[in-house]
């Protein structure tokens, strides 16, 4: 599900927008009915891509009132003769672009898949060249990683709402409208306008919760679609946070396990665990360094995530070295709280809850990116693609001592790691008074099978994800298993790339229960 770099949101969008220009205005009074079209030309970054862009209601209940521009990148087959029509990438993150995907990341598709199709890939709406939704630089900077005590629960409940206003009055009528059902919807106009009778799709991550919804909403119009590390969009809070904590938990252990195994593992003959526990004794004392950031203290929440995002290559050997290097770094000198800044101090470990040590308030994205000085209006503002969650997923906590239990049952569930990244997702959405696209059970009917493909060890999309949405969706899915680790299989495993590019190109759906042997990592 989360981006790798679910921490650099702003970069990702401010890369996606300088690569297919400024963004259309937030709305734009819509003319007649016409069909969809998309005016094509050679991309500004690189004319060897084309670049687009077409215009879609902000609310499609309301398709003749306001619109935007969406914005889509695409690669022309390389033989034409062997085409076989359009397929359309899903990005995920939330928030990843698009566009960006088909400019400089063509190698996320084999060479067959681009000799028989047109890719083509967009920017969801309220990310990128799309109508980015963008917020006060210092509202994002106030949401905590982890909430320490109750007063910062409210305070937590109150910033959101002072920034969901920001974030409207900056980005205009679309920030209401940027949930996963009106962007499937999105999807069915971009089919449209290339002229495909039926969807032909590939969704990633967070991309495959769209492709799902589009599923629902035009069951008749798919040809095929591969979901590749699957989204289950059905689960409440308790069941997000534990399933994302089993998920992020099985994928440290096996990294362990390779540590055990493999000699080229910076940490091979000693007890991983051990080491790890020491330094998350000293992220709670302040005085642990970022080894990619020198100065940058790291604090229990940002040391689980930065071994997460090992995990999602997966990068064991970069992990472990990782690790050995702060092991042996000299711990660094812990500052004081400020008194004139008291929600970014640090609240003292329980001995009977470490899960609740607090991370100092700072959000994800000035956490990778510290913010630039701020020379005028405009700078203080930074693009929040990751705004789409709040509109997707209802994650309702009372207060904080429902909260602490979360963390406690957390602790248990996953007790090398703690925070899944899915506590922050939930603190970010606290308070969120209506939720445009909730979570339900799915209803899919399609014509075809769509192909799950899922990671037996994945840190972010776990398997117990992929699983219960094929018994959602029964006969009308078809689950491949990669017997492998990290966050998606298909550029991973030559088998999973075969089995995909079959059902893609034509060949039909492979049997039920197919499984693709883990590629070696210990040698």
């Amino acid at each position: 599900m989360w981006t790798r770099r679910f921490a650099g949101w702003a970069a990702v969008a401010a890369t996606a927008v300088a690569l297919v220009g400024p963004a259309a205005p937030a709305a734009q009074a819509a003319g007649p009915h016409r069909e969809w079209t998309i005016s094509w030309q050679p991309c500004a970054a690189d004319p060897t891509a084309e670049c687009g862009t077409l215009s879609l209601p902000v609310d499609w209940d309301e398709p003749d009132g306001e619109r935007f521009t969406l914005a889509l990148a695409r690669r022309a087959a390389t033989d034409p003769a062997a085409r076989v029509g359009s397929l359309v990438f899903g990005p995920g993150g939330p928030g990843d672009s698009g566009v960006q995907r088909v400019l400089t990341g063509m190698h996320r598709f084999s060479d067959d898949l681009r000799r028989r199709f047109d890719i083509v890939s967009f920017d969801p709406r309220g990310v990128g060249g799309s109508n980015p939704v963008r917020c006060a630089t210092d509202l994002l900077a106030a949401q905590p990683h982890v909430i320490a005590d109750q007063a910062q629960f409210a305070a937590t409940i109150e910033n959101n709402a002072l920034l969901r206003a920001d974030c409207r009055a900056r980005t205009g009528p679309l920030f209401d409208h940027v949930d996963t059902r009106s962007a499937a919807r999105d999807l069915d106009a971009v089919r449209a306008a290339l002229g495909e009778s039926r969807l032909t799709f590939h969704g990633s991550s967070y991309g495959t919760l769209l492709g799902l919804q589009y599923a629902e909403l035009f069951p008749h119009r798919v040809r095929a679609m591969v979901l590749e590390s699957v989204v289950d969009h059905s689960l409440g809070t308790r069941s997000f946070l534990d399933t994302q904590a089993v998920a992020a938990q099985d994928s440290f252990d096996e990294f362990v396990a390779w540590c055990a195994a493999a000699t080229r593992c910076a940490l091979h003959g000693q007890d991983v665990r051990e080491v790890w526990a020491g330094l998350r004794a000293r992220a709670e004392r302040g005085d642990l360094i970022d080894p990619d950031r020198p100065g940058t203290r790291l604090t229990p929440y940002l040391l689980s995530r930065l071994a997460q995002r090992a995990l999602y290559g997966p990068d064991w050997p970069g992990l472990a070295d990782d690790i050995a290097t702060m092991a042996t770094a000299p711990a660094a000198a812990v500052a004081p709280a400020s008194p004139a800044s008291p929600a970014a101090a640090v609240a003292p470990a329980s001995p009977a809850s470490p899960a609740a040590a607090v991370a100092p308030v700072a959000s994800a994205a000035t956490a990778a990116h510290p913010a630039a000085p701020v020379t005028g209006a405009e700078d203080q503002a930074t693009p929040y693609p990751f705004a789409v969650f709040c509109q997707d997923w209802s994650l309702p906590v009372r207060d904080h001592r429902e909260y602490a239990k979360h963390l406690r049952r957390l602790t248990r569930l996953a007790p090398d790691l703690r925070y899944p990244q899915a506590v922050f997702a939930v603190s970010t959405c606290l308070g969120t008074p209506t939720v445009a696209n909730p979570q339900h059970r799915l209803k899919v009917r399609t014509d075809v099978p769509l192909l799950l493909a899922a990671t037996r060890h994945d840190p972010a999309s776990g398997y117990e994800w992929a699983t219960n949405v094929a018994r959602q969706i029964g006969r009308h899915g078809v689950l491949v298993t990669y017997e492998g680790s990290g966050h998606g299989s298909y550029t991973t495993s030559p088998c999973m790339e075969a089995v995909v590019d079959r059902y893609l190109v034509g060949g039909g759906a492979p049997a039920w229960g197919t499984r693709c042997p883990a590629v070696d990592l210990t040698s």
